[in-house]
């Protein structure tokens, strides 16, 4: 198939529109503006409906009156917009609503900067909102992955009744590659969902709702989501791995920074320092029986962690790893990107510290 040049931005709408996505509501915020601006053109064409919220509030709130009626719903913005829709996400995933939140992070904290960063990891799987639960949280390296991903991220969504975040930096938002698009989803082969409030006569009484007063009722449907999440973590951990088999050191890093951790782990070859790298897709669910096999191996000294932030995914790799081998980070913050120059030294550096130890 032939490819077209697309931004990342553009590709995430792309993803959306083509596996059914009929329902956007958004609001502007940089470095995500062009995801409102690419929808507002593309989803009238497809007889789907685009709203310009008065707020982040207001748009989340619209996704969880048009996703639980069965439409597939997407909202976007970026790192403090995602933030004010978080009450409305934990509502969402109280309710059993799947839908599909896109964070292109920008630089923080605070209004930050509209430079890339990763500083939104702890908001997006731990939980940003309040109360028990997960989202299903994506992670792509490449404008390819950002369409690829979001096409993937509604029918993730459906299949466990679970809101899924599409995590992408600025950097991967804004840059421009060349993409292959998937088909575009015939709508009368997306499964029925039988407890959407679609108003169907004769459907029967459908509730929704994420308001339970009683302990004694709560306590059952928080377990029940738990199942759920258990069920993700069991099924969808995904992760890529380069040249891990035989590496002393193994970096790991997502988004942006991946690209560039791929590259530094080819000239630390040409150097003669045996590197590997892991990228994870799901953040969430996290792939740690991919760095829990690595450090399994007797030729692995050392992870490190390399994040656009000062330390977040960086606890989940030694969560992972679990104490069998030291794990490393090395970070930049401000909407700073390390070049490949500063990776190799803090590769190196690491490598010697567990060498020593």
């Amino acid at each position: 198939m032939s490819k077209i040049l697309l931004h990342g931005t553009e590709a995430i709408c792309e993803g959306a529109l083509r596996n059914g996505c009929r329902a956007f509501f958004g609001y502007p915020i940089t470095p995500q503006n062009e995801v409102p601006e690419y929808m507002s053109v593309k989803m009238p064409q497809v007889g789907g409906v685009f709203v310009q919220a008065e707020s982040e509030v207001a748009a989340i709130n619209m996704v969880y009156g048009a996703a639980g009626a069965g439409t597939r719903a997407m909202t976007s913005s970026s790192s403090p917009g995602v933030s004010l829709k978080q009450e409305g996400i934990s509502y969402i995933a109280c309710a059993r609503i799947p839908c599909v939140v896109v964070n292109v992070m920008r630089a923080g904290p605070g209004l930050g900067g509209i430079q890339p960063a990763q500083g939104d990891y702890f908001q997006a799987t731990k939980g940003g909102g309040h109360g028990d639960y997960h989202l299903i949280v994506l992670a792509p390296s490449s404008v390819q992955e950002a369409c690829d991903y979001t096409y993937q991220a509604f029918d993730l969504a459906d299949k466990y009744r679970v809101p899924v975040m599409i995590l992408a930096d600025g950097m991967i938002g804004q840059l421009m590659e060349p993409v292959e698009l998937p088909p575009m989803r015939d709508l009368s082969d997306i499964p029925e969902k039988p407890w959407a409030t679609s108003g169907h006569y004769g459907a029967g009484r459908r509730v929704l709702n994420s308001l339970i007063i009683k302990p004694e009722e709560l306590e059952p449907h928080v377990n029940a989501l738990q199942r759920t999440y258990d069920e993700i973590y069991a099924n969808e951990r995904r992760a890529d791995t380069y040249l891990v088999e035989d590496a002393e050191i193994v970096l790991t890093a997502y988004g942006t920074p991946a690209r560039i951790v791929k590259s530094a782990v080819n000239e630390l070859r040409k150097q003669g320092v045996k590197a590997g790298c892991i990228r994870p897709r799901t953040l969430y669910p996290f792939p740690d029986d991919t760095y829990a096999a690595c450090a399994e191996r007797g030729c692995t000294k050392a992870f490190l962690s390399v994040e656009l932030s000062l330390g977040q995914m960086v606890e989940d790799v030694r969560l992972a790893v679990n104490g069998k081998k030291p794990v490393y980070f090395y970070g930049r913050t401000g909407g700073n990107v390390p070049e490949e120059e500063e990776i190799i030294r803090a590769a190196k550096d690491a490598l010697a510290k567990a060498e020593v130890k």
